[in-house]
């Protein structure tokens, strides 16, 4: 007997899922799984039972919840273990945000224990027996046309979310069981080769990056940690200010912004590490960066506090954070990307990391005082400037193959994407895909 769909059904499916082959249907998220929000935090509470959380960075960085990652530890009452333990075949899902394009990232549950439950900030959505293949739920939950629902449903301003009552209200498409199968398995397939080469590329990128340090550190071996004091090459320093900022960065041309600490992170000036300033808060000149400044991150992580980086480009309205010093050198002593390669090199990152302070080791600091009185012979300027030709000649030829390794990883990711909204959309055969794959 043909089953025949309420107009407002079919115009809802092909709104979200297009045109679906023959025998598919769409449903309802709720038609075919419970979901249910979770409210474990990740606090300690006297008196409540040890647990490990599956928590929202384990989800929105992985595909699979498996036994390896590494779990936050809390505390959680006893309904609260039973109602949020996760079980395989679970997908989870992230629910709040900073932003609608992170919402609905899933993660399929693939290991499960008696203490281990889903976190604050995050959706369990559990597939109806004989309904709905979990494998397929999942991949079908990481699909475009899910994503884009996810969005249109996600609500707030500062940080966004999906409410409880929308989290089943998204449509998906529903092929019969034995196909919903058939595709999970063909999209394990796939995509476990495609995840490969992204990995390849991947370690290409870190290789490249060590030979990259290793031609900066050859560039600045010259130099000794010995005799000579930084400020001796220091014609002046400044320090910025840190005012309650938007979140989101400005251009630091025509409007007026901040920038953060990780704006040296790598040796690598990056001015969009900054925050817009408010119309209520009056700029301050005095300390906006300048072309070939020094700039020197005072507060960051223990691999991170002390990182160099010079100013390329003017930007009269970008100020600097107090977590940041910019120093003006002499550059007929020192040339201001030579001092910045030095202070990346290992032994001055390791002298940095010897001055720094602070009680944990994710936020240290560093003195001006402390920076200023480094020790660096610095080499005459015609051989500072004839090391960093040497060193661009080399980095060039690096970052260029960087460069194209990350594009072949950002085109993986856009097919990977595409091949599945693809398949759990019905775009194509996955059988007839397998079966050519087979005779070739």
């Amino acid at each position: 007997m043909t089953v025949v769909e309420h107009p407002a059904v079919v115009e809802r499916v092909g709104k979200w899922l297009g045109t679906l082959p023959a025998g598919w249907t769409g449903a309802r998220l709720f038609e075919l799984a419970d979901a249910w929000t979770s409210n474990v935090d990740k606090h300690s509470v006297d008196g409540e039972q040890l647990v490990r959380l599956s928590n929202y960075v384990d989800v929105y960085h992985n595909d699979s919840i498996v036994e390896s990652l590494d779990f936050m530890t809390a505390t959680a009452a006893r309904e609260q273990i039973k109602r949020f333990r996760i079980r395989i075949g679970d997908t989870l899902i992230t629910k709040d945000s900073e932003a609608a394009d992170d919402i609905g990232i899933p993660a399929f549950v693939e290991y499960e224990a008696d203490d281990l439950i889903c976190g604050y900030h995050l959706a369990i959505v559990r597939p109806m027996p004989k309904k709905v293949v979990p494998k397929f739920l999942f991949w079908t939950l990481r699909s475009e046309p899910i994503a884009g629902q996810w969005a249109v449903l996600a609500s707030g301003v500062t940080r966004v979310g999906i409410r409880s009552a929308d989290l089943k209200k998204v449509t998906i498409p529903r092929p019969p069981l034995g196909e919903q199968q058939v595709i999970a398995d063909f999209l394990d397939r796939e995509t476990a080769r495609i995840d490969a080469l992204v990995a390849k590329q991947e370690e290409l990128i870190v290789l490249l990056r060590q030979r990259r340090s290793a031609a900066a550190e050859l560039a600045v071996s010259g130099v000794r940690p010995t005799g000579s004091r930084l400020k001796h090459v220091i014609r002046s320093v400044r320090q910025g200010w840190s005012p309650q900022c938007y979140a989101w960065p400005a251009d630091g041309i025509e409007k007026w912004a901040v920038l953060k600490a990780g704006a040296a992170n790598g040796g690598i000036f990056r001015p969009t590490e900054n925050k817009e300033l408010p119309a209520n808060e009056n700029p301050r000149p005095e300390i906006v960066v300048r072309r070939n400044d020094l700039i020197v991150s005072r507060a960051n992580t223990r691999d991170l506090v002390g990182s160099a980086a010079v100013v390329e480009g003017d930007f009269p309205r970008l100020m600097m954070s107090d977590k940041l010093y910019a120093f003006v050198l002499d550059e007929r002593r020192a040339i201001p990307r030579f001092v910045a390669t030095v202070l990346g090199s290992e032994r001055w990152r390791d002298l940095i990391e010897i001055e720094a302070t602070g009680a944990s080791s994710s936020m240290l600091n560093i003195s001006q005082g402390d920076i200023v009185n480094l020790p660096m012979t610095l080499p005459p300027v015609e051989e500072q400037r004839r090391a960093l030709a040497e060193l661009d000649e080399q980095t060039v030829r690096i970052d260029d193959l960087i460069v194209k390794a990350k594009e072949h990883i950002a085109f993986a990711k856009e097919r990977r994407a595409a091949l599945i909204t693809a398949a759990v959309t019905g775009q194509f055969d996955v059988r007839t895909v397998a079966s050519t794959r087979k005779a070739n």
